[in-house]
């Protein structure tokens, strides 16, 4: 499949972890988790994603509420929360359904309570039977399930078949061979899973480490991705760039890996109006 006959063009979802991380040093609620939101969406970024751990380290419980509040005025625009649903991750979601406010995506992710980050996806067919159950709550609450996985093309059919609507590819080896001999076989890896995932009925999302370096090329060479999800580095970027320009990069760079077709095209500086519902599958 070529790469460039893509339907529709990836969407960049920014994770705001690392900006709740800053402001949990002080007490003074800075920087604002729904400020930085606000003027992502207004640069164009096609959504948000948060990871509220149960420590709090931190996304907090209110930012969750918060920033659906900021997106229930952006139509379009799609929330993200991630976690791992054997912790506290359905229980928010249950919340936030509850008080009527947007929640459009849940990513499964299978990462412990104390873990630095997430560095593995769900396994089959051990986690099979145990996420059958929650990926159909999930969806029952309104939002499409996206497991977090590792590149492998013979788990993709086993994750549609316990119910998830996509994958999102767990990214971090393909980073970390970037400038390495690896690079292309990596590469390889990613074009096969996500056409075993397209191939299965899957939609692809991807995430982990990718930058402002990396994600052309990832997006060249693997075929279908929807989403990707991005916090670590583009909030880095953010410190020097400032939000705006840092996300119109990211644009750019999504922009060049389909031809520099601008489908984001009045996005932009638009401003927020209407309510938005909760989405399906």
């Amino acid at each position: 499949m070529d790469p460039h006959l893509h339907s529709s063009r990836t969407a960049l979802s920014v994770n705001l972890n690392k900006v709740a991380l800053v402001r949990n040093t002080r007490h003074l609620g800075i920087p604002s988790v729904t400020r930085a939101a606000t003027l992502c969406l207004q640069a164009g970024a096609g959504g948000i994603t948060v990871h509220p751990r149960p420590d709090e380290r931190h996304i907090r419980l209110h930012d969750v509420f918060d920033l659906a509040q900021v997106l229930q005025a952006w139509p379009g625009r799609e929330y993200n929360i991630e976690g791992n649903p054997f912790h506290n991750l359905m229980d928010v979601a249950r919340e936030v359904c509850a008080r009527g406010l947007p929640l459009h995506q849940l990513t499964f992710v299978p990462d412990s309570e104390g873990q630095f980050t997430s560095d593995h996806g769900w396994s089959f067919p051990q986690d099979a039977e145990r996420l059958r159950p929650l990926i159909a709550e999930a969806q029952a609450l309104g939002a499409r399930v996206s497991l977090f996985m590792d590149p492998e093309p013979a788990a993709m059919a086993a994750a549609r078949a316990v119910g998830a609507d996509r994958v999102e590819l767990y990214t971090e080896p393909y980073a970390a061979a970037w400038h390495t001999p690896q690079r292309a076989s990596q590469l390889e890896r990613y074009r096969a899973a996500a056409q075993a995932a397209l191939d299965a009925g899957l939609g692809v999302n991807a995430g982990h480490d990718l930058n402002r370096d990396n994600l052309t090329a990832f997006l060249r060479g693997v075929p279908g991705v929807s989403e990707v999800s991005i916090g670590h580095a583009l909030i880095a970027d953010a410190l020097e760039l400032g939000y705006s320009a840092t996300v119109a990069d990211y644009q750019r760079c999504i922009d060049e890996a389909f031809g520099g077709a601008d489908s984001s095209a009045g996005l932009g500086n638009r401003q927020p109006q209407g309510h938005d519902q909760r989405a399906g599958t």
